[in-house]
Formats: structure tokens, C-alpha cells, sequence
């Protein structure tokens, strides 16, 4: 569960990445500060997921969640397109992180 929480944290970070892009002013600073905020509570958790689990399985999980992520807050919030392909190929990255959990001690 902290994993998944970790990965969650990842899209956030890489979301606010995405908001800076198109902000000015305050509003830059204040998704600069939802970036390290994310980032840190991303990187915390995936440290105390890795004490339990193989860096193998843990990394590669961590690392899908947050691009599944980035890319459906991109499509929903940040209007990026929703290509047949694009989605195709993120259901098989689903797929993939299913298979790696499924297959770790």
C-alpha cells in the first residue's frame, strides 16, 4: 500500500511540473512547492516500501503507478490527447505492474 501511495506521489510531482509550465508569479512558486512536497513524501515512501519488498519490483512498480498517473492527469487536466494508441500502450503498462507484483515474494 505505501507503494502505491509512493507511485501516487510521483504523479503529483510530475503534475505540478506540469501546472509551473503554464504558470507565473505566485502561482509558480506555489506548484514549485507542491513539486518538493511531492517529490520528497514520493521518495520517503518508496525508501519504506523497499525495506519490505526487492528494489526490482518495487522500482519498476513505483516508476509505472507514476506514468499511469502523469498520463491520465495529463488527458484529464492538462489536455493532452487520448489517442487510441496512447491508451493501449498504458493498459499494457497496467498490465505490466500487475505482472511484476503478482510475481514478487
Amino acid at each position: 500500500m505505501i507503494l502505491v501511495i509512493a507511485g501516487f506521489f510521483e504523479s503529483g510531482f510530475a503534475f505540478c511540473l506540469g501546472k509551473m509550465k503554464e504558470a507565473a508569479g505566485m502561482a509558480y512558486y506555489l506548484w514549485g512547492a507542491g513539486f518538493l512536497v511531492s517529490l520528497i513524501l514520493s521518495m520517503v515512501l518508496l525508501a519504506k516500501a523497499v525495506q519490505t519488498l526487492p528494489i526490482g519490483t518495487a522500482y519498476p512498480v513505483w516508476t509505472g503507478i507514476g506514468a499511469v498517473g502523469t498520463v491520465l492527469l495529463g488527458i484529464l487536466f492538462l489536455h493532452e490527447p487520448a489517442s487510441w494508441a496512447r491508451l493501449f500502450f498504458i493498459t499494457t503498462l497496467i498490465a505490466s505492474i500487475i505482472g511484476l507484483k503478482w510475481v514478487s515474494h
